[in-house]
């Protein structure tokens, strides 16, 4: 499914919030083909996408949204309202919440098996749902760490359930272009003094630089789509200023984009970015 590098006649206006949740359509299609057990089909947290009836045909490449650490679907709140007014409708944009969106308990996330076996499902969900050849992937902070994983597939190992699981063969095949913006693909700075003091930088599943989690993960290339490209800067105050060029470019990677100012920091990157996202996934063009 190629999506036109032509401009689309805009869509109808659509508002994101933290009340916005699946269509109804989206919500009963999880539930009767095998995902309403993942928290994501719940409806209980912030969500976004979905047809409005069962025969909305799906025409471009539907476009799923990864957040970071504590924040939640709504957090895309830019990117999906830009795509809409460039001509993308609710059932070829999505975004799901995985973890707690309360920054107090943000360093007890860290790379799970919950987490991972989320995201993976929510990309299968959408393919499946709407039919799609390939789907779009765009993540953001430990997003990006968590949705490369998913894709990838493979086994895993969570410390603190104390036990493997496996994520199945990989995705790549399904995904067109990924998206990794203000990714800690080779850990955090901060993780070098924190490390097992807490789960989000622990040297298995979490982001510190030796994690075993990170190693695994980046001993492949170009496993994340067709199309792979990053986006980071150099005043990240969470990836950490100096070590940004290190951490965020992906293992093989097509292209990346990079900022040098302000306003441009580790929430900037992904809220003031929406049409360099637009042209990776639409015309896979670095702008």
């Amino acid at each position: 499914m190629r999506v036109s590098s032509q401009p689309s006649t805009p869509s109808a206006p659509l508002s994101v919030s933290k009340a916005s949740r699946f269509s109804s359509d989206f919500k009963s299609w999880l539930q009767a083909n095998g995902y309403g057990h993942h928290a994501f089909a719940q409806g209980k947290v912030p969500a976004f996408g979905g047809k409005g009836s069962p025969g909305e045909k799906v025409t471009k490449e539907p476009v799923i949204f990864i957040h970071g650490n504590s924040d939640s679907a709504a957090g895309w709140k830019n990117s999906i309202e830009h795509f809409s007014k460039q001509g993308y409708k609710p059932s070829e944009l999505y975004a799901m919440t995985w973890g707690p969106s309360d920054p107090m308990k943000a360093e007890q996330q860290h790379h799970s098996r919950e987490y991972t076996e989320e995201v993976r499902a929510f990309i299968q969900a959408v393919k499946e749902y709407t039919g799609a050849e390939k789907v779009d992937v765009i993540g953001h902070s430990m997003g990006v760490t968590l949705a490369r994983k998913a894709i990838q597939g493979g086994d895993g190992f969570d410390p603190y359930e104390g036990r493997k699981y496996s994520l199945g063969k990989a995705m790549t095949d399904s995904v067109d272009t990924f998206v990794g913006i203000a990714g800690a693909n080779r850990g955090l700075t901060s993780a070098l003094f924190t490390g097992n003091l807490v789960p989000t930088t622990n040297r298995v599943s979490g982001l510190h630089p030796a994690s075993a989690f990170l190693e695994d993960l980046n001993a492949v290339n170009h496993d994340e789509g067709s199309h792979v490209y990053s986006m980071w800067s150099h005043v990240d105050e969470l990836v950490g200023v100096g070590m940004a060029r290190a951490t965020s470019p992906i293992p093989g990677q097509d292209g990346q984009k990079v900022y040098g100012t302000f306003p441009f920091g580790h929430m900037g990157l992904k809220n003031l970015t929406a049409e360099a996202q637009l042209a990776m996934v639409r015309d896979h063009q670095i702008r």
